[in-house]
């Protein structure tokens, strides 16, 4: 059920970038929280706000062992020159979709929290790769833009393709 407030490719509000968000209030932490219900609901470990038809810079993830948390207007400020390929998943493009992503194996991100603090994230691994699979939402860019593999991507539209 919680997928049906998702938005699914080819859905044009997936290919827009976002604005930054000005107003840290109560209708923010209200977001926050639908987005956090949702994305769990869904069994996603991140939902950014254009998958819900918004165009804000706002995305949220489920870190290990703790609460989802909220990370509003994230830039990464610096990427590692080592990358790795990874396969890739997205609630916005189904459960059959899956492509391989070259990513950059560690990333640091400046941000803010919900309440408008600076945060700074310094990540590697699996947590790198989901910021910056959020990040990339933000921008309007899709897993689909960014693999590599001409064969994986065929395949992902035809199962993207839509059926008459």
């Amino acid at each position: 059920m919680a997928l049906r407030h998702v938005r699914q490719y080819p859905d044009p509000v997936l290919r827009v970038a976002t604005q930054e968000v000005e107003t840290f209030d109560e209708e923010l932490a209200a977001l926050v929280e639908r987005m956090t219900s949702i994305m769990g609901d869904a069994y996603g470990i991140g939902l950014a706000a254009p998958q819900l038809g918004l165009r804000l810079r706002l995305f949220t993830y489920q870190p290990e062992g703790g609460p989802a948390e909220a990370v509003v207007n994230p830039r990464v400020t610096w990427s590692s020159e080592e990358t790795d390929v990874d396969d890739e998943g997205c609630l916005s493009l189904g459960d059959s979709v899956r492509v391989p992503v070259r990513r950059p194996t560690s990333v640091k991100v400046e941000a803010q929290t919900v309440t408008g603090e600076a945060r700074t994230f310094e990540l590697d691994d699996y947590f790198a790769r989901v910021f910056q699979h959020e990040i990339d939402h933000l921008d309007g860019v899709l897993m689909i833009d960014r693999t590599t593999d001409d064969e994986a991507r065929a395949a992902a539209m035809s199962l993207l393709r839509p059926r008459p």
